[in-house]
């Protein structure tokens, strides 16, 4: 094994060529330092692409003196990148996120540049990627260079993110706090009802896959009465702490991982990075094994809980744009979608307000110009607002229409039921 040798970041940054194509570690893994010493090199490079899914911590990748420096090609859209993808500076790629591996593995994207966020190694020289392997896992293993932030703050978790330094060709020590994100401050009255309507859905014995927000972790705390619940899902948020510690989760009737709770990544505050701290019931794994459909499906009553932006009134969602505007990404929604609905007694859920903040419906007669559709109508099955849930598999196109006209907001029922009229009564 060979001794860890730190650099500082500017040393290690210089490897980075013109042309070069550079992953970036994402969510609470983001290596704010490596980006920012990279950026500091802007004068001296063109054209390199960076890739990623969500990036946070204090990262501007949206600045003009960088456009002729960098060009980011988004795999999932979040806030800190939203800007710079729909500019002339960037661009997205639509792709299910359990098949984004693929795209290394296979040099669709080849990498040549990784730079992660790690934890210190331990006796044995095995640094842990931490709180996200999602889709570093397979940009490390492809990368013809691999560099590290240590964080002696990063958690060592357990699963498919430990990495030997003697596959890091520069190591960069640098003591900071993780981002954290608290969903609890995204608490309304319209979400403790969707928390509600949905937590009435989920059956003991359930297998859970949450998506991100403020509605998931409202549908968590409905839960303490239930009995022998599982976590199999892309993303683990502080809301699963207290049903883990109180025993209602307990993975018990899963098929697979049996006793652990699997996740491909961690986004939260510390007391949720000190909790999987070496916790050997939380496996963070691959994200082609997490999302993969054929291995959601083996566990019972998958209970998938997403989010979306507008559904139409035939049931075709949009969860990732406004209009043409990229708002955020596929993700993991259809690989949950239809993952959830082959799973025996399996749920497929999308949970959202019937109107956004300014009033406007988010039950549609059509999607906007250009939105995307994410599940098609074809996959839709539960559909949850405030005022209720109904379940479109096997409803025909006029039978769906009614049927999420009585769950939409009590001010736009008019309107879709004269499209309704317009659109099926001719």
């Amino acid at each position: 094994m060979k001794v860890p040798n730190y650099i500082d970041e500017d040393n290690a940054l210089a490897i980075v060529n013109s042309g070069d194509r550079v992953f970036i570690h994402g969510g609470a893994a983001t290596p704010v330092c490596l980006v920012k010493a990279l950026q500091n090199r802007h004068q001296q490079l063109k054209n390199v692409e960076l890739v990623s899914i969500t990036t946070l911590g204090d990262v501007n990748l949206d600045q003009p003196e960088f456009r002729n420096s960098f060009y980011f090609n988004s795999l999932f859209v979040s806030t800190a990148t939203r800007n710079v993808a729909n500019s002339e500076n960037g661009d997205y790629v639509p792709i299910f996120l359990s098949q984004i591996p693929q795209l290394f593995r296979k040099n669709i994207l080849p990498i040549d540049v990784a730079l992660i966020q790690v934890s210190p190694p331990d006796a044995h020289g095995y640094c842990s990627l931490g709180t996200s392997v999602d889709i570093a896992r397979s940009a490390v293993e492809m990368a013809k260079h691999v560099i590290a932030q240590v964080n002696p703050l990063m958690p060592r978790t357990h699963g498919d993110g430990f990495l030997h330094i003697n596959k890091i060709d520069a190591m960069v020590w640098y003591n900071a706090d993780l981002p954290e994100v608290n969903y609890a401050n995204q608490i309304t009255d319209v979400v403790e009802k969707i928390g509600l309507n949905v937590a009435s859905l989920v059956e003991d014995g359930a297998t859970l896959q949450m998506g991100i927000g403020g509605i998931p972790d409202q549908v968590l705390k409905n839960l303490t009465t239930h009995k022998n619940l599982g976590i199999h899902t892309e993303m683990f948020a502080d809301g699963i702490i207290p049903l883990l510690e109180s025993g209602v989760i307990n993975n018990s009737l899963k098929k697979l991982n049996v006793g652990r709770s699997v996740t491909s990544f961690i986004t939260g505050t510390r007391k949720l990075y000190d909790f999987v701290h070496d916790n050997p019931s939380i496996r963070v794994m691959d994200i082609g094994y997490v999302n993969d459909t054929s291995i959601i499906r083996q566990n019972p009553k998958v209970t998938a809980i997403n989010s979306a932006i507008e559904i139409d009134m035939t049931g075709q969602v949009c969860s990732d744009s406004i209009g043409t505007y990229q708002y955020s990404g596929i993700g993991g929604q259809m690989d949950f979608i239809h993952g959830a609905s082959l799973s025996e007694g399996g749920k497929p859920i999308i949970a959202l307000p019937s109107q956004t903040n300014k009033g406007i419906s988010r039950i549609v007669p059509f999607l906007k110009e250009g939105a995307g559709v994410v599940t098609t109508r074809g996959h839709v099955h539960w559909i949850v607002t405030e005022y209720g849930k109904v379940n479109l598999f096997g409803l025909s196109l006029k039978q769906r229409a009614k049927a999420l006209i009585a769950i939409a907001h009590p001010n736009h029922r008019e309107m879709l039921e004269k499209s309704y009229h317009q659109r099926f009564n001719k």
